[in-house]
């Protein structure tokens, strides 16, 4: 198989038999964000494509916000067969889609697109990415924990209804700004125990069992300030963020007693798996991808 680079936007590969060379358009596909350079998504998603026998195409795309319509269309318009969305766009692209998935609209946020006959169809790959991870690759049993969500953006959208699907004790919401942590739960309170409260006033009569970091604190190298009585040598924290070496939360985690930190390189392989599989309608296997990515980070 070959697999095309993405040097362009408009890729023809080429797959030559004895004698004769035929030309073939390449399916096109990207992750849009901003920034985006750190993004791995091309590298696994090439992967994808090797294990599976796929022909395609993945891109890199920094837009800017105020850019997020016109380059969505300008993708679509050229033949673009799918895109990942990440930060800061997957609230400000849900209102571009024409056909949401239940766990999108549930979310009200998108971070897949998928182009089909001049629509657009969204999903969010989020929530079941994180699951995958945590239970199935980590083996972390979730019904009846503590957890606390440190952030209420777009990634927290896509998590808070399949954590509250595994039946957690209680979740709690922690934003600096309350009044986007309670519209969160004002969206899922009917789908389980969950509460906000500010990033500064966290409520803590124990340690809680999981710490997730959705806050983008990687990006600018700052620190929020996390919630020391929070954290337990038995909590397990996850920083939905990944990085060559550990994030700032993850390192606040270890200094703090935890034995258990993770980065989020599994999530981002598993809700790359429902993309793929959403677009190409085969599922890869992500452990060999996993392990890949992980060594070569």
């Amino acid at each position: 198989m070959r697999l095309a680079g993405s040097v362009s936007r408009y890729t023809v590969g080429w797959i030559s038999s004895p004698g004769v060379a035929q030309t073939v358009t390449i399916d096109r596909y990207g992750v849009m964000g901003y920034p985006v350079a750190h993004s791995r998504s091309p590298v696994i998603h090439r992967l994808f494509a090797q294990q599976t026998g796929q022909e395609l195409q993945y891109e890199l795309l920094r837009v800017a916000p105020e850019k997020l319509e016109e380059a969505v269309r300008q993708f679509q318009r050229t033949g673009g067969k799918g895109l990942n969305i990440t930060v800061p766009h997957k609230r400000a692209v849900f209102r571009l889609v024409d056909h949401l998935s239940e766990r999108a609209s549930t979310a009200g946020a998108v971070n897949t697109l998928s182009f089909r006959e001049n629509e657009i169809y969204g999903d969010n790959t989020d929530g079941i990415g994180l699951l995958r991870d945590l239970v199935v690759n980590l083996g972390v049993q979730l019904d009846g924990t503590n957890i606390l969500i440190l952030g209420a953006g777009g990634a927290t959208r896509g998590i808070v209804g399949p954590l509250l699907e595994m039946q957690p004790r209680n979740l709690c919401i922690a934003n600096r700004t309350l009044q986007r942590a309670e519209d969160l739960v004002e969206r899922f309170s009917a789908r389980g125990p969950v509460s906000a409260c500010r990033l500064d006033a966290v409520p803590v009569s124990e340690p809680y069992d999981v710490v997730i970091n959705a806050t983008s604190a990687i990006h600018g190298g700052e620190v929020p300030p996390y919630p020391e009585a929070a954290v337990s040598p038995q909590t397990l924290c996850y920083d939905l963020s990944y990085s060559l070496h550990p994030t700032p939360f993850c390192q606040w985690a270890l200094e703090h007693g935890v034995a258990n930190a993770v980065m989020g390189w599994g999530m981002l392989v598993e809700q790359a798996a429902e993309s793929f599989h959403i677009w190409r309608g085969v599922r890869p296997d992500t452990k060999p991808v996993l392990k890949q990515i992980s060594i070569s980070a």
